[in-house]
């Protein structure tokens, strides 16, 4: 009588199985790599706000004066006429910056904000 004594080498393996994952584990999977990015996000748009309700005042409304624009005037005309002491290219840059002139046209009319420090 022969007994066979199987041994790790000649004893039979399991088949081994490819690590499938379905649709629900892949919906977990971008959950949790996903949280950090949505909990960043959430902490700055609820510490965005913070800025907003310190009690530091912004731009007064007493910190410019509004002219009209009359027939004729340009950027540069009023900035010679509202700050003759200045460069005008300097004034023409803040009234661009104040009153939000992307291209720097005025029409006629039209009411333009001009920095308090300036005005005569």
């Amino acid at each position: 009588m022969s007994t066979a004594i199987l041994t790790a080498a000649t004893a039979p393996s399991a088949p081994r199985t490819r690590l499938r994952l379905t649709t629900r584990g892949r919906r977990v999977l971008a959950a949790l790599a996903a949280a950090p990015v949505v909990a960043g996000l959430a902490a700055a748009v609820l510490g965005g706000g913070a800025a907003l309700a310190s009690g530091e005042r912004g731009a007064d409304a007493s910190a410019f004066e509004l002219i009209t624009v009359t027939a004729g005037d340009s950027l540069w005309s009023i900035a010679q006429e509202v700050a003759p002491a200045q460069d005008p290219r300097d004034v023409v840059y803040e009234l661009k910056r104040l009153n939000n002139l992307a291209n720097g046209l005025v029409s006629p009319g039209q009411q333009i904000a001009v920095p308090a420090s300036y005005v005569n």
